[in-house]
């Protein structure tokens, strides 16, 4: 019998009044581990609160901020969100870019042609000058998808704050000569920058383990969002019509579609008595997540991960269309965070406040002594299976 069916009553009487769906995020209320706390739905957000106390407290601990500087942080990464959407169009072709600054809670632009300032700050945002335009520096690492890349380089990406491409080297390997060769070529593509890493991304998912939200065979990965009809998880986690079974090994459904490398991202169908709500598993750190919507955050906004490993962390935004070249290939149009992530944490759901923002695809590092981690945008994938995403 599944872990659900207790709930169900209870549940399914607030999805039909405060919701009228059920999906959960990153999967079914069933994929919550025996082991690990169930707190149903969590109450919605009040009017106009950025966020539930829970998630303040989440962000205080991961993030060393105060009460208040947590709430106000919030408040402005909710309204950056809409802002960003208006800057970029004030700025027509003379954008380059943006961002979330956390010392000034406001939005940045960057922008190659001062004229359209005034249109920009009227949206709100703040603007600063730079050189290359976001389609220019989007050619440019276009031009760095189509090179081979070395083991030695991690990943590239479009970094606005620096107006440039920035390429990561493992630090062991900056010396190498296929590495050096690499950056070559890439400054030939256009306006490049370097940054070193520790370590080497690599996908998350894990050999069977008890007690966890999702298996193929014997991997482990957790559920990213529920979409009508199932949820999208990490692609690397499984191939089309491939089984899929629950915490208790009963069988939950099937992968409809799956993209890796290139993308890392999928989708399971799910039936046999398994149902789905709008939530985000807080795995008692906090209280369970509504998911409300899929509104982008920007560059520098804070952001949290769930996992059936690691279960709840934070941090924030580093990168977005960044290129990983995993050891099975390379991937592209990730999000790079700073949060910490471990195997079996691969398809977890990324949440910024009530947002749902992506399926955890690998890293490095652990939640112990720290790292990166990556995740493929959740409206990429909507839009690749023609999926609706199941929100409160």
């Amino acid at each position: 019998m599944r872990r659900t069916t207790v709930l169900r009553a209870a549940l399914t009487g607030a999805v039909l009044l405060a919701t009228a769906a059920a999906g959960l995020s990153g999967g079914q209320a069933t994929a919550a581990t025996p082991s690990a706390p169930t707190h149903g739905l969590p109450a919605p957000s009040a009017a106009g609160a950025p966020a539930s106390a829970a998630l303040v407290s989440a962000l205080r601990h991961d993030l060393h901020l105060t009460e208040r500087q947590a709430k106000a942080r919030l408040a402005a990464e909710a309204s950056a969100r809409t802002v960003e959407q208006a800057a970029r169009k004030a700025a027509g072709a003379a954008y380059g870019g943006s961002w979330f600054d956390p010392k000034s809670d406001a939005l940045v632009v960057a922008l190659t042609d001062d004229t359209r300032r005034t249109a920009v700050e009227a949206t709100g945002a703040r603007t600063v000058h730079t050189r290359h335009t976001e389609s220019q520096l989007n050619a440019a690492k276009d031009a760095l998808d189509a090179l081979r890349a070395p083991k030695g380089v991690s990943g590239w990406h479009v970094d606005p704050r620096a107006g440039a491409v920035t390429v990561t080297v493992v630090a062991a390997h900056k010396d190498d000569n296929d590495v050096r060769t690499f950056l070559a070529r890439a400054r030939a593509a256009g306006p490049v920058t370097v940054e070193e890493t520790r370590q080497a991304p690599r996908t998350l998912a894990a050999g069977t383990v008890g007690g966890d939200p999702y298996y193929t065979g014997n991997v482990r990965c957790s559920i990213g969002f529920s979409v009508y009809g199932g949820f999208v998880t990490a692609g690397h986690c499984g191939r089309p019509g491939m089984g899929v079974s629950g915490w208790d090994h009963s069988y939950v459904g099937t992968f409809q579609g799956s993209s890796f490398p290139d993308n890392d991202y999928a989708w399971v169908s799910v039936g046999s008595g398994w149902w789905t709500v709008p939530v985000v598993l807080g795995w008692g750190t906090v209280s369970d997540q509504l998911v409300r919507g899929s509104a982008e955050a920007p560059i520098g906004a804070s952001i949290c991960r769930s996992g059936s490993t690691s279960h709840w962390h934070c941090g924030t935004v580093l990168a977005k269309n960044e290129t990983v070249n995993y050891s099975e290939g390379a991937v592209h149009q990730m999000t790079k965070t700073n949060v910490c992530a471990e195997p079996g944490d691969s398809g977890g759901s990324f949440i910024s406040g009530d947002q749902a923002q992506g399926v955890t695809s690998g890293g490095w590092g652990n939640c112990s002594s720290g790292g990166e981690t990556w995740f493929q945008p959740v409206n990429e994938i909507l839009g690749r299976y023609g999926l609706t995403l199941h929100t409160a």
